[in-house]
């Protein structure tokens, strides 16, 4: 698409110093408007616009923080050419303010990779290990159900580190040494966590839609009550 793209986390826009974490939100925007068309990219959005008044971090900073981005995102300066993602794994508790039209508009539900997925992970993640010639990519993807990326990512490196377990001189990894990584992993995401994610993500939907901008009153619109009895 030729755009630039700019990826950060929450944790490098938030600071302990007061006005601080608005003003590098403010930076960050500035510098997305200059090099337009620009992708933002923020990573662990939950963390840097909780939603207000949920308890978490100090009530007024994270009142300002989520006004800076609401503004940036939707305030008198158009935002152009610029497109901004943010990643969670807990979208309930972000302020909801930031899921109407206009601002983060579109929910995507990304889930567990299919087996397919899994073996490109996989290839991707043995890409310089010596593998042996029996070891099965495929077979470990089917093997694998509802394995997150990170979770093949573990399984790669117990095979790796129980082929040098068994000879400090071994010059590749074999089939049998992902089998024995396989018994002593699981799966981190649940039947049920995908279930509540899915549920999920049709409130949020439905709660975002159903977020109405408020209404212009023009002048005269308002009629004037006298004293009561007055005509």
């Amino acid at each position: 698409a030729e755009a630039n793209f700019i990826a950060t986390k929450s944790s490098d826009l938030l600071s302990k110093w007061y006005g601080e974490s608005e003003q590098q939100i403010a930076r960050l925007f500035a510098r997305a408007r200059q090099v337009a068309p620009c992708v933002i990219f923020i990573d662990e959005l939950d963390s840097l616009v909780p939603a207000r008044g949920g308890g978490m971090g100090e009530p007024q900073a994270t009142e300002r923080v989520v006004n800076t981005i609401l503004a940036e995102m939707d305030g008198l300066e158009e935002l152009q050419s610029v497109v901004v993602i943010g990643a969670t794994n807990r979208p309930n508790l972000i302020d909801p303010a930031l899921l109407r039209p206009g601002r983060f508009d579109e929910l995507i539900y990304v889930g567990v990779p299919d087996a397919p997925g899994r073996e490109r992970i996989l290839r991707i993640q043995t890409e310089k290990m010596p593998l042996d010639k029996d070891v099965d990519l495929a077979a470990i993807a089917a093997k694998t159900e509802r394995y997150t990326g990170a979770d093949l990512e573990d399984v790669v490196r117990r095979a790796g580190l129980i082929a040098l377990r068994k000879s400090l001189k071994a010059k590749t990894v074999d089939m049998a040494n992902f089998e024995e990584a396989l018994t002593d992993s699981r799966a981190t995401v649940t039947p049920e966590m995908e279930a509540e994610y899915e549920a999920m993500l049709g409130k949020l939907k439905q709660q975002a839609s159903s977020i109405q901008p408020l209404g212009f009153i023009a002048p005269g619109m308002l009629q004037g009550r006298g004293p009561k009895g007055a005509e």
